[in-house]
């Protein structure tokens, strides 16, 4: 029979509609009957879970809305953007209070666009995100593109930079021209490769005129796209940057209610009444989101290997230790 929280895990999934993890505790559940020797209950619950993928395979969304598919950028801009449809929600993410309510307000602003614009307001559109890496930088971008059922263009800035001069300034100039023609979230990730202070002196002349062509470029664009910019390090930014963003979100690795919050939601689909969380968030002290997520991953796993339903507070501990950098002695 399934766990209490194996049960709440299932509910509360379907009730926020979220498909992916509810499918994984019903596998879950088929898997601790098949353990149970009730085989034929186990092959049932798989096959349901099988026949709902493919009956919704071809919706991209949650909530059933189905993005308009864009043509396949051609040309140059092919190898400027990838593009991708995330499902990932805000609340599928464990963020600081106030960091989430920002992001919060950005959703409002643009689910009320329209009464905005008939009042001459404009909502927030340029976001400069900075932080650690692995700190949910990037999977915030994420998540505001599955929450407005929005395209996520990720710039490559191995096509962008080029050595010749003024062919990088012009890639640039099709990104933003993008923009205009498609709305959607466009991440500048690693902004730093082309937003380093102009007066560096390790800084070649191509890259101060690509900085002042987007300082240009962000300054002239008026589409409905958002354009986030992410960065480890906002140190060696220019400082005429900062004031052409909306927002500058900084993020940071989790606190120890924060490590216990994200443990738990990763680990929903298991039995957890015998972990003491105080302590794995005082061994998890330091690690990004990332490497908890990571570590909980790893720890689903074992179980799974070894067949047990219920988290062990060791091996947690280990995977959680696992992923702490290895000093020498």
């Amino acid at each position: 029979m399934a766990t209490a929280d194996q049960l709440k895990a299932l509910i509360k999934s379907f009730s926020e509609q979220d498909e992916p993890r509810f499918y994984r505790i019903a596998l879950q559940l088929a898997a601790h009957e098949a353990r149970l020797g009730h085989g034929k209950v186990a092959t049932e619950v798989r096959d349901l879970v099988d026949k709902a993928r493919a009956q919704k395979s071809a919706v991209v969304g949650r909530n059933g809305a189905r993005p308009v598919l864009l043509a396949k950028p051609r040309g140059e801009l092919e190898g400027l953007l990838s593009v991708s449809y995330p499902e990932l929600r805000l609340e599928d993410m464990v963020l600081p209070q106030g960091t989430q309510e920002v992001f919060l307000r950005i959703l409002k602003e643009h689910r009320q666009q329209g009464r905005l614009r008939e009042h001459g307001l404009e909502p927030r559109r340029k976001f400069l995100l900075v932080g650690p890496p692995g700190t949910g930088k990037s999977m915030t971008a994420k998540a505001l593109a599955g929450e407005l059922h929005l395209p996520l263009f990720l710039v490559r800035f191995e096509a962008l930079i080029t050595k010749f001069m003024g062919e990088t300034a012009a890639k640039l100039r099709l990104i933003f021209d993008a923009m205009h023609q498609t709305r959607g979230v466009y991440l500048f990730d690693e902004f730093d490769a082309i937003g380093a202070q102009r007066a560096m002196p390790n800084e070649t002349g191509e890259i101060r005129r690509v900085l002042n062509s987007f300082l240009q470029f962000i300054d002239e664009d008026d589409s409905l796209s958002i354009v986030i910019a992410a960065t480890n390090h906002p140190e060696i930014l220019d400082r005429a940057l900062f004031r052409r963003f909306d927002d500058v979100v900084r993020f940071e690795v989790p606190t120890r209610n924060l490590v216990i919050r994200l443990l738990q939601e990763r680990l929903a689909g298991f039995r957890t009444e015998d972990v003491d969380w105080m302590a794995l968030a005082q061994e998890a002290e330091g690690l990004s989101h990332g490497d908890l997520a990571r570590a909980c991953e790893d720890a689903a796993k074992d179980m799974v290997i070894e067949s047990r339903e219920a988290v062990q507070g060791p091996g947690l501990r280990k995977a959680i230790q696992a992923r702490k950098p290895h000093h020498s002695s």
